[in-house]
């Protein structure tokens, strides 16, 4: 379930759908109502989770069957299919991140290990012989496997690129089963066949990243602006700019519009600058109190002062629940 996983990737979602994104943050201020800073110490908790989300993809992940052939001197036309890949005894070592200031997130997962069980048909045949043949196979794995993804905003929502997806692999082992195989035959699958399972390992891995990204984006989205109401009090929290990235923290930009009782707030001069907040506690949420469409000042900090209430009280605090670990901010 998405809800078991609160990792780094989850950085990549964390701060979801918009319309009308500012390409500059700074021209994107006045518009901002509510401003969502996670520090570096809350992204060494949200790490401790990634595992999780990485064990999903390689679980999650549809590896298709794979065709191939190659022509051998003396042997004649080789020809293989590999079927029903499947993933077993999957293991994941630890996971390491870093933020790159102004690009994105670094992610390395290390020692991943994994067997990948299937069925071999193969044939091959010359004048003198001609041999088709029907086996399961076995490939021994274990991976490294790194994302780069970068955080832009576009197509109405803040998006995540993770094409600089790659994985490393340290061992990839191919087992055929049976003792009546000759040697030739193990040596050449290995060499041509781990070649060609390794592509597709890699495409599907990284594209069910690509998936789990989406998914998590959604389901932070819908669970966020459930998390930002109190019975007749929301709050919009569309995104007015992409996220701005520090080597000490992530920072996201929200319209932050309050909505009680079908009247909404409006917000084109908020006092919002990154200087009114630091870097001490895991996490802070800045709320502007502009008023709008007839509300005064005052409305709005109350019903901002309410909300800020309602967190407190359901909410206390950033992975060990302590509240001394969150901050509201009023300007």
């Amino acid at each position: 379930m998405p809800g078991d996983f609160l990792p780094p990737l989850l950085l990549l979602a964390l701060f979801g759908v918009t319309r009308g994104c500012l390409q500059d943050p700074a021209s994107a201020y006045r518009f901002t109502g509510t401003v969502c800073r996670l520090t570096y110490p809350a992204a060494v908790v949200l790490n401790e989770k990634t595992t999780k989300v990485i064990e999903a993809a390689f679980q999650h992940a549809k590896y298709p069957s794979m065709q191939g052939e190659k022509s051998l001197l003396f042997v004649g036309k080789v020809s293989y299919g590999l079927d029903n890949l499947e993933i077993h005894n999957l293991s994941i070592g630890r996971s390491q991140f870093e933020l790159f200031p102004g690009k994105g997130i670094g992610l390395e997962i290390s020692n991943v290990s994994a067997i990948f069980k299937g069925t071999l048909q193969y044939g091959y045949g010359s004048w003198l012989v001609n041999v088709a043949q029907t086996l399961d196979f076995e490939i021994d794995s274990q991976i490294d496997l790194g994302i780069n993804p970068k955080l832009y905003c576009g197509k109405g929502k803040v998006a995540a690129d993770t094409s600089d997806c790659y994985l490393t692999f340290h061992k990839l082992r191919l087992h055929l089963q049976g003792d009546k195989q000759p040697n030739w035959l193990k040596k050449l699958f290995t060499d041509f066949i781990t070649f060609t399972v390794k592509l597709v390992i890699k495409g599907q891995i990284c594209k069910e990243i690509n998936k789990l990204a989406d998914i998590l984006a959604d389901f932070i989205q819908d669970t966020a602006a459930h998390f930002l109401t109190d019975g007749d009090i929301s709050v919009d929290i569309g995104v007015t700019a992409a996220p701005v990235i520090t080597a000490n923290y992530i920072e996201s930009y929200h319209k932050g519009l309050t909505n009680y009782k079908n009247t909404t707030s409006v917000i084109d001069n908020s006092a919002f600058h990154p200087s009114q907040l630091t870097e001490d506690r895991m996490l802070y949420l800045w709320f502007s109190v502009s008023g709008g469409n007839g509300d005064s000042g005052a409305e709005s900090v109350e019903l901002v002062c309410s909300l800020c209430q309602h967190l407190h009280r359901g909410h206390g605090g950033l992975g060990a629940g302590k509240s001394q670990n969150v901050q509201f901010s009023l300007p």
